[in-house]
């Protein structure tokens, strides 16, 4: 059976890829916009379920409150940091190092889960709670993506 961290993991891997990807990029190209769709698309569809799945579950004990509180700060700031790079135009100079703060966030968060908060979480949930999550987080994972598809195919 697989663990909330496990499911949260592989989300991970993928984000890590996309925003080394994107970072290779240069100007106005198909594939820069691709990809930022990618990774926008891969952080929301994360984002949403992690914070449904995982970290609202543990903002409900007390030991769980505080790395919960930092976490959804940080998810805000990657809002924030995708909105800004969404009104900047592709070919624009500073797109890049927008892109390369966001990457620098993505990465300190993401290890900062991993090394800390899955093991902090790990004390908090028991075994049955951690994969009841994973389920949870997976189905809301993808019912995003897929929903984050087909607006994108519309637009």
């Amino acid at each position: 059976m697989t663990s909330i961290f496990e499911a949260l993991r592989e989300s991970h891997e993928i984000q890590r890829e996309l925003a080394e990807k994107l970072l290779q990029t240069s100007g106005d190209t198909p594939e820069r916009r691709e990809l930022f769709k990618q990774l926008k698309n891969e952080l929301f569809a994360h984002e949403t379920a992690e914070d449904r799945y995982f970290y609202i579950p543990l903002m409900m004990t007390d030991s769980g409150l505080n790395i919960t509180r930092h976490a959804l700060a940080e998810h805000h700031e990657m809002d924030e940091m995708i909105e800004a790079l969404s009104e900047t135009d592709f070919s624009n100079p500073s797109w890049l190092a927008q892109a390369k703060k966001l990457s620098e966030k993505v990465h300190h968060h993401l290890k900062e889960e991993e090394h800390g908060f899955f093991q902090q979480a790990g004390k908090i949930l028991d075994a049955e709670q951690k994969t009841a999550l994973a389920l949870q987080y997976k189905s809301e994972y993808k019912r995003y993506k897929d929903m984050k598809k087909d607006m994108l195919v519309e637009s």
